[in-house]
């Protein structure tokens, strides 16, 4: 397991090198955009844009690979529930019916379903980059004093903070028990049949959570020892101010945001149908 997975590298990018405030609200409108409109054009567009920015910030794949191979396997699963439970609901939506071929019973595969989730499926890989990118190249402490400028209590963004600081310790944590446990016979390969896969791998991560607990205990003595959560308010070491990039980033996504739902709404549907 790469112990670096989905965790803060500080690099020398563009993205890098706009504040955690920035990036925060860029993010929060941009997940808000995405999930208003179902129109192809500006779900397109936001991919693009998300992919172009993915490459400004030189993140290694290595840092995402597992977490974006997980997401597309949900993603797999959650397309294919869509059409078991609603396999005509591109067709009420757009309110014609062109088949392609028939399955069985109700289960007919249309031109307006397979639209439909075209459009859902642009969603998610609108918002997916944007989330990567911002986990990736947003030092926790800085995510910290954005939440707090954007009026969350300090304590609640000082937990996320720590929480987004253990990710590697706890990578960390699983790869060493695994390698101990292993040494001792525990195989946990694809030699090995699922069944006992699972159970062995259950066996690794009790000690883990075990750890992991004791850490927060240690954690929480530590804090309330030194009286944090007894002011109202804080500073914040990792706080930066504005630049010209951060105004340039924050007027894109406005400006994003606003054509976007231009677009979406000048027919007075959240729906782009090529099939009227």
């Amino acid at each position: 397991m790469n112990t670096r997975m989905l965790t803060y590298t500080k690099l020398d990018s563009p993205v890098h090198r706009l504040t955690g405030f920035t990036k925060l609200v860029f993010f929060i409108i941009w997940s808000v955009t995405a999930m208003i409109t179902y129109d192809t054009r500006c779900l397109l567009a936001m991919l693009l844009i998300g992919l172009a920015a993915f490459r400004l910030s030189k993140v290694p794949f290595r840092d995402y690979s597992f977490v974006l191979y997980l997401i597309l396997f949900f993603f797999a699963l959650n397309h294919l529930a869509i059409f078991i439970f609603s396999p005509l609901e591109g067709v009420r939506i757009y309110g014609t019916q062109h088949d392609i071929f028939h399955i069985a019973g109700r289960y007919t595969v249309t031109w307006e379903q397979l639209f439909y989730q075209l459009n859902i499926a642009l969603k998610y890989t609108a918002v997916i980059p944007m989330a990567l990118l911002f986990l990736l190249t947003t030092d926790p402490s800085e995510f910290a004093a954005s939440l707090s400028k954007v009026g969350v209590n300090y304590r609640i963004a000082y937990s996320v903070s720590i929480a987004l600081r253990y990710i590697p310790d706890i990578q960390r944590d699983y790869q060493n028990i695994s390698f101990s446990a292993q040494a001792r016979g525990l195989d946990i390969s694809r030699k090995e049949k699922l069944p006992r896969r699972i159970k062995n791998m259950i066996s690794i991560l009790m000690p883990l959570i075990l750890t992991s607990v004791e850490r927060i205990e240690k954690i929480s003595a530590a804090m309330e020892l030194r009286g944090f959560g007894h002011k109202p308010s804080r500073t914040w070491y990792k706080s930066r101010p504005f630049n010209m990039l951060d105004y340039a980033a924050l007027l894109l996504i406005v400006v994003i945001g606003v054509v976007t739902a231009m677009v979406t709404f000048y027919d007075g549907s959240r729906f782009y149908n090529p099939f009227g």
